[in-house]
Order: structure tokens, then sequence, then C-alpha cells
């Protein structure tokens, strides 16, 4: 119980990766709460976990973000997870399709940490799940990759800011998770070569030297651990969970 008495905020917390930080930090003793823009897999997670509650909120909107934190009280640790991901070739990325991915990947990371860190009154983490696509490039999704970038240049930026204080700003960069994101990934390549969901299975963990897709509780034994004791250098980092990929 090494964060009893500590409040965790999980934006995306409804599903996925999200979902698991929550069942991981509850574990861990702290105070959970869950924002999304769906209810009712909100209130699943939030009801199956002690003294935990859910809050929807949309990230990408600077109001909304700020009755996110109003709504949740005083904060220890902000985890921006939300996010979302699309593919195309380049010369097919619409203006709205560009604008959504930069949207919810990048500004909706920034209005988080900024909320999140006008709110500390001492020790804090603010932690991103970014991607391996903040530390490389992919193609057909120059737009996600293109925001992910950009998480991590503003973890690095921010850490500079919160280094004399009790505070660190880290980003956590897996691989392809084995998450309902990636099971849409999956039925993309499906849709668009015809092949079987064991070759488009196969497309996706042939990035990872391991050969297989990242583990949700991967990511979450990763972020407890930036909250936990002996972390307190982590400071603007860009951890790779990804088998040795990057």
């Amino acid at each position: 119980m090494i964060l009893a008495g500590k409040r965790v905020l999980i934006t995306g917390g409804g599903t996925g990766t999200g979902a698991d930080l929550a069942r991981g930090f509850a574990a861990a003793g702290a105070e959970v709460v869950v924002t999304g823009r769906r209810a009712e897999p909100l209130e699943q997670v939030a009801g199956a976990l002690p003294g935990a509650r859910a809050i929807t909120a949309d990230v990408t909107d600077e109001a909304s973000v700020k009755a996110m934190f109003e709504q949740a009280g005083p904060c220890d640790i902000v985890i921006a997870n939300a996010g979302a991901s699309d593919s195309a070739p380049l010369g097919r990325v619409t203006m709205e399709h560009w604008s959504a991915m930069l949207a919810v990947n990048l500004t909706g990371t920034f209005l988080t940490f900024r909320e999140g860190l006008r709110q500390f009154s001492g020790w804090g983490r603010l932690i991103a799940v970014a991607s391996t696509a903040g530390l490389k490039g992919y193609g057909y999704v120059a737009p996600y990759a293109a925001a992910k970038h950009g998480v991590v240049g503003l973890v690095r930026s921010v850490a500079q800011e919160v280094a004399k204080k009790p505070v660190t700003v880290n980003a956590l960069c897996p691989g392809f998770l084995d998450t309902e994101m990636t099971e849409r990934s999956i039925a993309n390549i499906m849709d668009k070569t015809g092949k079987d969901r064991a070759y488009a299975l196969g497309a996706l963990t042939a990035t990872n030297p391991q050969g297989r897709l990242v583990q949700p509780a991967e990511v979450t034994s990763a972020a407890l651990w930036l909250c936990g004791p002996g972390s307190d250098a982590m400071n603007g980092q860009s951890i790779a969970i990804a088998g040795g990929e990057v």
C-alpha cells in the first residue's frame, strides 16, 4: 500500500491501459479517479474498486478539463492516458483526421498536465502514456506519431520547469498493446489486405523483438515505479516499454 493517502486521476480510464492503471493504483492503496467521455465503462471500472470515482470529461475541451479537476479534488498523481489512433497514407490524411489526432493525443495531454500541475500543492507526479510512435516513425500513422512526438517534447520541457520542486514529469512509451485500440488496428489491416487475423497480428508483433504485444500491466508497473520510493531522479524521461524495439 505504498500509495495510501494519495489520489490519482487517470484519463481514458474506462478501458484498456487506463482501466488496468486504475486497478493497479487501487491495489497500491491510492484513491482512484477515472475519467473519460463515456460514463458506462468508467462506472464499471470505478464500481469494482474501493472508493474509486468516475467523472465524464473531454480532454480536448479546456473547460471540461478544468471542471474535471474541480470535481476530482486535489490530486497527487495525474496520468494523461486518453488517446486515439487512426491510420492513412499521408496523401490521404484530411485536416479533420490531422486535427483529431493532435486534439486528443497532444492537446489533451497538455490540458491535463497544465491543470494537474496548477493544483499540485507539494509532491506530485505527471505521467503521460505516449507510445513508441513518440520515439520513432511508423508508416501510415504520421498524425498520430507527430502528436506523440509532441507529447515527448512536452514532457521534457515541463520536467525542466518543475525540477526544483518535489514533482516529476515522465512519459511511458509502449509498443503495440494488447488492448481494444490494437484490436481496431488488426481489424483495419485485415480489411485493407484481405488477410486473416494471424497475419494482421503478426504484422504488429513483428515490430517487437520479443515478438508479442505489450501487456497493459507492464505499463501499470512502470507507472507505479515512477510514483514509488527511489524514483525521484526520474524526470523528463520517455521510457520505452517495447521489448527492445527502441
